[in-house]
């Protein structure tokens, strides 16, 4: 028997062996553990799911918010694919061995230019895997901390044997005159060049070698993809094709089985959430946004996905066990929230939406969060400081335990007195929201906003004693029930007005009415947040200033009114319009950094935290050079904000400003 008779059934036992194991762990993975979970919702609006395949997918549009390691992957993802073109040839010839060993694909060995383009690539994706190694080697930074590093480092040396092994294929390929494309290979050609003063018979050793090399480690890659991190090679564009459309502040309802609010077991998140848990390339980009880990909090949305998905593979095996073992019975034990993921990773998080908008393949991690969440709601899991907060929230419809009766008591000084919107047809019905009726801080930002309405003509009114919290953090702490309820008072009271928009001073309640509350008619009536409202007045001539402030200020995009609903220019125009000269912190619009207060964070105890979020946000205005005011646009910022500048001794040289407090000062 010929060696290349040989050559032929190795590579035609390699492939089925290497083919099984990848197809067994495949299905596995992507179908008997994705039966396990809920039935998603429908999938719909094709032609955008399709474009955002060729704009995130093959473009690596999100990769390039960090630029270096972005163009790194870029090469190695394009090289891969131009490149798949020769693993296929190297395939074919090996299987036809026994009756021609240098057989040729059509066009793919005799196209000159791809014969170019892939010396090429071959060249770039070891340049960028050298690169991705030196960093993961010796820069090691953060975001890897907790990611399979030596997975990830035994992927990068299969790449780099995997395309110098090509070259020294084809480089001796030209030496022995088998390739009819050399003038098309210049790489290869000065590869060759090393083996050149050789034996012809050693070079045909040397190839062979080369060629074993070349798709003994393709095939060995292929049998680890589903093992780790880099299975995002197989889901990363059904990922994407079947991303949520949906607007980034509206949550998805309450999962309910059985009567069960919430998720307590892995197989009750819906199939499409476990899907992201797979496709988690541990690329750490999440964990380096988040305010939690950042501040020391125990949360890292990169070791959650990572967690959830080990647990997955562990309880999916389990559950399709056809004997129970001690171990089956141990595994089925853990309980999803407690001893797999712990209380304190879920109730640290911000809901700032950071994580989301980095992750590359738009892996969810506030969805999973909430869902927990609201298990531990109904389990009365919850920490003393919320519970009171919730219980006020139910009884009084604000958090502040205060009476309906007080909630405008800051109006008794304003004159005119300001129209109740249940009473009289008002253009804009003021939403006022709880932290601006109720804390003694912030009143005077308050009424500062109605002078500034009052003067610039606008029709507008409030609803008094009927108004209650808009309930969007109450809906991110996983009080579903709770947020119903005030989703059902506020509706009847809004449906009882006459008015054409709503304008909000939060960007929480902003978010929440515009995206989560029930539509009202055919054409709701648009809700604004006072920025808009503002620029727009501004812009039509109706608010005019009669002094330049000259102002050197900075400003923070609050996350509900930037990364969830994408209102970044209104307010920078406003501040520009009031005579001041405006200096963007280096993380800024939606890569802009959470104050720390939202997902209902503001009600809980702080634990044991290394620097809040809000002080190192001050920390990062104060290091701008001349900058004396720190703008915010949202009244729980200026609650964090105020008191950071504070706690960091910043008080001399920072003063928080609400966006209104330029504009009144500038009228």
């Amino acid at each position: 028997m010929t060696y290349d008779v040989i050559k032929s059934i190795l590579v035609l036992l390699a492939l089925l062996v290497a083919g099984g194991i990848f197809l067994g762990r495949v299905y596995q993975l992507l179908w008997a553990n994705l039966r396990l979970g809920q039935r998603s919702n429908p999938f719909n609006h094709w032609g955008e799911r399709i474009k955002g395949v060729f704009i995130y997918v093959a473009g690596q549009f999100r990769l390039f918010r960090v630029l270096i390691p972005g163009t790194g992957h870029f090469f190695i993802f394009w090289g891969f694919l131009i490149l798949s073109l020769t693993i296929l040839q190297a395939i074919v010839e090996g299987l036809l061995s026994f009756a021609n060993p240098h057989f040729l694909l059509p066009l793919i060995g005799s196209f000159g230019p791809l014969a170019l383009l892939q010396d090429l690539f071959a060249v770039l994706v070891i340049v960028a895997v050298i690169y991705a190694l030196v960093v993961r080697l010796f820069i090691n930074p953060k975001r890897y901390l907790g990611s399979h590093k030596s997975q990830g480092v035994m992927v990068l040396m299969f790449i780099f044997t995997i395309m110098l092994s090509l070259l020294v294929m084809n480089g001796i390929r030209i030496n022995l005159g088998q390739d009819p494309l050399h003038v098309w290979r210049p790489i290869s050609t000065a590869v060759g060049k090393i083996f050149s003063g050789a034996v012809a018979g050693m070079q045909e050793v040397i190839k062979e070698i080369a060629y074993w090399t070349h798709l003994g480690v393709v095939l060995l890659f292929l049998t680890e993809l589903p093992e780790g991190k880099h299975f995002h090679v197989i889901t990363s564009v059904p990922a994407v094709l079947l991303r949520n459309l949906e607007p980034h502040g509206r949550l998805p309802a309450a999962p309910d089985l059985d009567g069960q609010v919430g998720v307590s077991k892995i197989e009750q998140f819906h199939w499409r959430q476990m899907f992201d848990f797979y496709t988690c390339t541990e690329c750490g980009r999440c964990q380096d946004v988040c305010p939690a880990y950042a501040s020391g909090l125990p949360l890292s949305p990169k070791l959650l996905m990572m967690e959830l998905r080990d647990n997955l593979k562990e309880r999916g095996a389990a559950l399709r066990a056809h004997t129970t073992t001690s171990t089956t019975q141990a595994t089925l034990a853990r309980t999803l929230v407690g001893d797999v993921i712990s209380e304190s990773v879920l109730w640290a998080c911000t809901t700032c939406f950071a994580c989301d908008q980095e992750c590359p393949l738009f892996i969810e991690h506030i969805s999973p969060i909430v869902d927990m969440r609201r298990f531990l709601v109904i389990e009365g899991r919850v920490g003393t400081e919320l519970q009171d907060a919730l219980a006020n929230l139910g009884r009084y419809g604000n958090s502040f335990g205060q009476s309906e009766r007080m909630r405008a008591r800051w109006t008794q000084p304003i004159q005119p007195p300001i129209k109740d919107a249940r009473r009289e047809a008002v253009e804009y019905l003021w939403f006022v929201g709880d932290y601006a009726s109720y804390s003694p801080t912030l009143t005077d930002v308050t009424v500062k906003t109605a002078e500034v309405f009052q003067k610039a003509g606008l029709d507008f009114g409030i609803l008094y004693d009927s108004e209650r919290n808009a309930g969007n953090d109450v809906r991110r702490v996983g009080e579903e029930g709770l947020f119903e309820m005030l989703v059902e008072k506020n509706s009847m009271a809004l449906n009882k007005c006459k008015y054409q928009a709503i304008v909000t001073t939060d960007p929480h309640t902003y978010n929440t009415l515009k995206n989560e509350y029930p539509r009202n008619g055919d054409e709701p009536r648009p809700v604004f947040h006072y920025a808009e409202l503002l620029d727009q007045l501004i812009t039509a001539g109706k608010i005019k200033f009669s002094k330049k402030l000259g102002y050197k200020v900075t400003y923070h995009d609050p996350c509900y009114l930037g990364r969830y609903n994408g209102i970044y220019d209104a307010p920078r125009r406003v501040i520009e319009a009031t005579g001041c000269e405006l200096v963007e912190m280096p993380r800024h619009k939606d890569g802009s950094s959470c104050c720390g207060a939202g997902g209902g964070r503001i009600w809980m105890a702080e634990g044991e935290i290394q620097e809040r979020p809000s002080e190192s946000r001050i920390r990062e205005a104060v290091k701008l050079g001349g900058v004396t005011a720190f703008v915010v646009a949202c009244p729980k910022d200026i609650s964090m904000f105020r008191d950071a500048v504070k706690t960091t001794g910043n008080e001399s040289r920072l003063e928080v400003k609400d966006l209104i407090e330029l504009v009144h000062a500038a009228l």
